[in-house]
Parts: structure tokens; C-alpha cells; sequence
């Protein structure tokens, strides 16, 4: 052992509290990005009172880290009291002024304890990582107020996010109310037909054209299809700016506006662009294809007899309000000022997962110098 490193064991110990009485209902799963989750089992007839209870500031773990790729199933309880599957370990800190829940969480939030746990867990049949395991961590334990001042970091740099992730709600709101508005003013509700136009360019020379399909995240995605020697003659070829659908998939998402450059699509599939881009803007559009209440709309007015389609026919049916170009000029403007903040705030949420070993390299090389 490192002589700045202590045993975990020393500061921890397992809780084994039973929901008896049934007085808590809010049922847990443990993930392995590390936080508390909704439960996704079917609940139907299971006795709740042998499930395991988790307090605020106690953790939880899943043993078994055999089918969890390159990380293990643990959580720090910092909500409501919950419930978990008696399979789960329990435990807390002895003394919260020796070692601090926050501090601890920290340490094994880090890729290099994910690695640790997994080269450490054992089974012939299935791996796991023992509570025998959990004990013999070695790992830095500082004077509580260096704990305390790395913890401040870090919910500092949390507390920021989840703020900035508070303003995209309103920036949400704002926009949804503008478009919600506009469904009102029936002056400027008018039907798509004028405006769109289908396309069927095929594929007939092989332009090299990457090979796309379509989400029900409404992106262009890469084919899953296997295309070895395939002929992709027949394929239709989508560009800038057009859309491209599946009739059998739109009333789940399945379409979306192309950026980026051409590629080809299944023929199935259904690609029509706008007429004029100075009477309706292709974003605009894409605006309204994208609320719930257009896939609600397909799945009412689609039809078939072995599989429910929305024909281009029913897609020329749709109206829509189509205010100035200048009011659709400043929907798609607070869109994108939208979009470009939620891509902000993924991104410092992913950074902030990653300054976990940097803070603890920090606490590491503090002792060292000692």
C-alpha cells in the first residue's frame, strides 16, 4: 500500500435495511454512468418488502460486472429516499467527518476505478466485484476540509451547469409558445401542397453518394443494410435541403431535412423539397415536422392493410401556419440559438465527469509532496 493510501474497509460498512412495512414506493435501478434510474422491471406481483432501502448519502452497487462492459453499477443516493433489488450491496461511510459521501462518490466516478473494478472482479460463469472487493480499495483520504474544498469544486462546476441547463427550458418555452400562437391565427393556416414538390432522382450512375437512412431522431443516419455488390441504381437521391421519409416509420419521427451534401436513400422512402425557399424556409418546416403533435397527426391519418403508410399524397394534405418569411426568419433563429445551447450543455456535462481524476490527482500529488 501507497503511504498516503488508507483501506477503504476502515471507513465503511455495509447496510442491510429491508422496505418492511412498504412505506417506500420509489423504485431504483443503478446505472453505470453512476447515478440512480428509473426501474425498467416489470414490477407486476413482486413482494417490495425484501427490497433493499437506500438513504440520502448512501451508495449502491450491482456486484456483477460481467455484462456491463467496461464499467460497473454504482450510485450515490443524493435524492429522496428509494428502494432496490435485494441483488444490490448498500453501504455508507462510518463518519461523515473522516470521510465525506461527496469525496468518496468522486473516486469512483473516474474511468481508472472502472478499470480497477473490472480487473479485480472474478467467476467463472459471472464476474463479480465483492464487497470483500469495495474493502480493500486503497485510496487517498485527505483532512476533511481538503475533501471539503474538492467537493465545492466540483458541485461548483455542477451548479453552474445545471443552471445554464435551466435557461434552455425557458428558451424551450419561448419558442414552443411562438409556434403554438401561430396555430391560432387561422388567416395564415394553409396546406403544404403549393409549397412542396416530390422528387424522384435516381441513383443511375453511382455518383458516390453515401448511403443514408433515417432515425426516429429525425437524422440522416448510416444504413445499417449490408451492401456488398449492391445496386443502388434505383436509389433516390436526396440534396440539400430536402427531406426524405419513411411513410411506414414517420408517425415515430422518421424524417428529417438534409444538410451536408447529397446522399441516396432507399426508394421507399418518400424526398420532396420546398418549392419556394422565399415563401416557406425548409427549417421552418422542419420545426412543425418535429413537435408531437405531427406524429400524432401521421398516426391518425395513415392507413394500410399489413402496415400503416403516409403517403406523399397525405403529406401535400397537411396544413400548417405559414406566417412572412420575416416570422419564420425569427422562429428558426431562436431554434437554432436553442440547439446550439443544448449542444453547450451536453458538452459541459461531459466535462464535468472527466475533471473527477483531475481533482483527485490533485489530492494525490498534495500528499506525495507531504
Amino acid at each position: 500500500m501507497k503511504s498516503n493510501y488508507k483501506k477503504l474497509g476502515n471507513y465503511i460498512h455495509p447496510v442491510d435495511e429491508r422496505n418492511r412495512d412498504l412505506k417506500i414506493t420509489h423504485l431504483r435501478g443503478v446505472s453505470t454512468s453512476k447515478v440512480l434510474i428509473k426501474s425498467v422491471a416489470n414490477t407486476t406481483d413482486l413482494d417490495f418488502s425484501t427490497y433493499k432501502i437506500v438513504r440520502k448519502n448512501q451508495f449502491v452497487y450491482v456486484s456483477d460486472t460481467s455484462r456491463r462492459g467496461d464499467k460497473i453499477g454504482l450510485a450515490l443516493n443524493v435524492d429522496q429516499d428509494c428502494i432496490v433489488s435485494s441483488i444490490y450491496t448498500v453501504f455508507e461511510v462510518n463518519d461523515v467527518n473522516e470521510l465525506i459521501p461527496e469525496y468518496l462518490f468522486l473516486w469512483f466516478n473516474r474511468k481508472e476505478f472502472d478499470r480497477y473494478s473490472r480487473y479485480h472482479s472474478w467467476g467463472s460463469a459471472r464476474e463479480t466485484f465483492t464487497w470483500e472487493d469495495v474493502c480493500d480499495i486503497e485510496m487517498p483520504i485527505p483532512d476533511i476540509e481538503i475533501q471539503k474544498n474538492i467537493v465545492a469544486v466540483y458541485n461548483e462546476l455542477l451548479r453552474n451547469q445545471k443552471s445554464y441547463e435551466g435557461s434552455l427550458d425557458n428558451l424551450q418555452l419561448i419558442c414552443d409558445t411562438f409556434l403554438n400562437t401561430l396555430k391560432d391565427e387561422k388567416t395564415i393556416l394553409k396546406e403544404l401542397r403549393p409549397y412542396i414538390r416530390q422528387r424522384t432522382e435516381r441513383s443511375k450512375d453511382n455518383k458516390g453518394f453515401p448511403v443514408q437512412g433515417v432515425s426516429n431522431s429525425r437524422v440522416f443516419i448510416e444504413t445499417k443494410a449490408n451492401t456488398t455488390g449492391f445496386d443502388f441504381d434505383n436509389y433516390k437521391i436526396v440534396k440539400d435541403n430536402d427531406f426524405a421519409y419513411n411513410p411506414s416509420r414517420l408517425n415515430i419521427g422518421s424524417i428529417a431535412l438534409r444538410k451536408n451534401g447529397a446522399c441516396v436513400v432507399s426508394p421507399i422512402y418518400v424526398v420532396f423539397e420546398v418549392v419556394n425557399q422565399k415563401e416557406l424556409l425548409p427549417e421552418y418546416l422542419f420545426l412543425w415536422f418535429s413537435r408531437k403533435s405531427f406524429c400524432d397527426y401521421v398516426y391518425f391519418y395513415s392507413f394500410g392493410s399489413v402496415r400503416d403508410t403516409f403517403e406523399y399524397s397525405l403529406m401535400e394534405e397537411v396544413v400548417l401556419p405559414i406566417p412572412d418569411i420575416e416570422v419564420q426568419k425569427s422562429i428558426v433563429a431562436i431554434h437554432h440559438v436553442l440547439e446550439s445551447r443544448k449542444k453547450l450543455n451536453e458538452d459541459l456535462k461531459n466535462m464535468i465527469t472527466p475533471l473527477c481524476p483531475v481533482l483527485m490527482k490533485g489530492v494525490v500529488d498534495t500528499l506525495t509532496t507531504k
